[in-house]
């Protein structure tokens, strides 16, 4: 509990750092010790959470605008010392001038999407519950971030994550949709949990990628470092562990996995820009393809559906008819593109 104001500045510090991500691990561990002291302790935290994030949007969704997101930052916070609250330690401005705020905004370029009854942000109408954070990583780009706990998290293009206010103090859970490269900071009374439609994962501190998206046949996680405990949803097995190098592949269709050695450095080739194919079919290239280039690509003739191709591109370096043209050159097929509508035929 606090009880100076001393205490207080002290744990502002703590709380600042914690969502700048600059807490070193013995600050992390007094910020959650005291976390854990008091529910007055919880509530204060929550309530400089709520004020954080009320700072990002007023509406469900918006493109993120660091520089607005500050000033209404600032506003909301003014307006929640002026207000004070019941028997709660009034939030600092002092606090909040001092997070490096923009320099965290600046640094990731993602869709923020706030979602809840009665909750609107940046308006001054500060309730006392704040819904799940969800960051989704648009069609044509990739988004780098870095969540509460300090874990690094990458997502590829067209994929959404998810997780709730508390995350990083209750719980480390997230959901995912799409396709997640993770390098978890170690926290062994926190286990790290990523959920998807058809599996989950479980880790202490490890380096991984995993794949599910909704729209297609297999869901994967490859192991880079470290150790990871998967299951089937709906499943009443122990599960699968897997060490470096070794990949589980589970077969929505037929709900089985298989677990397989494999160089896992190149699962996570695609968060520096390349694409890489190795004797894959060609409908599973054209959905990655779409989404990183935000394109729409029409097979016309489904004797190209059996067509496995292999090669690498730089997504930085390629352009969409850099990529089709070298699709081209093998003459099995050719291609037709009216801006970002593409069609496929055979040669």
């Amino acid at each position: 509990m606090m009880n100076t104001i001393k205490d207080i500045e002290g744990i502002d510090e703590l709380i600042a750092g914690y969502f700048a991500q600059e807490l070193n691990k013995e600050e992390l561990t007094e910020l959650q010790q005291w976390l854990k002291s008091s529910d007055e302790n919880k509530t204060y935290f929550l309530q400089a959470q709520e004020v954080w994030f009320s700072a990002i949007s007023a509406s469900h969704a918006i493109r993120f605008n660091s520089e607005k997101a500050f000033q209404r930052f600032l506003a909301s916070t003014i307006s929640l010392n002026e207000k004070g609250n019941t028997g709660i330690p009034a939030i600092k401005t002092k606090f909040f001038f001092e997070l490096s705020f923009l320099r965290v905004a600046a640094a990731v370029a993602i869709l923020v999407v706030f979602t809840g009854v009665g909750y609107w942000l940046g308006n001054g109408h500060n309730f006392k519950q704040l819904a799940n954070v969800k960051v989704e990583a648009p069609l044509g780009s990739k988004t780098k971030m870095y969540l509460p706990d300090g874990t690094l998290v990458w997502l590829n293009a067209g994929s959404t994550l998810s997780y709730s206010q508390e995350f990083g103090v209750d719980n480390r859970k997230i959901e995912l949709v799409g396709e997640g490269y993770f390098e978890v900071t170690k926290n062994k009374s926190l286990p790290f949990d990523v959920k998807t439609k058809e599996m989950t994962v479980r880790v202490l501190g490890t380096k991984f990628n995993f794949r599910n998206y909704n729209d297609e046949d297999e869901a994967s996680v490859t192991l880079l470092e470290g150790k990871v405990k998967l299951n089937e949803i709906g499943s009443t097995g122990d599960g699968y562990t897997l060490t470096p190098n070794q990949q589980a592949v589970l077969d929505k269709t037929h709900k089985n996995i298989v677990i397989n050695n494999v160089k896992a450095m190149y699962s996570s080739d695609w968060t520096k820009g390349l694409i890489s194919f190795d004797e894959e079919k060609l409908a599973n290239i054209v959905r990655e393809i779409e989404r990183l280039y935000n394109v729409h690509i029409t097979i016309a003739d489904d004797s190209l559906l059996n067509y496995r191709f292999y090669g690498n591109f730089s997504r930085t370096d390629q352009s969409i008819e850099d990529v089709l043209n070298v699709f081209a050159a093998t003459n099995k097929l050719r291609f037709d593109q009216n801006g970002k509508e593409i069609t496929l035929r055979l040669k």
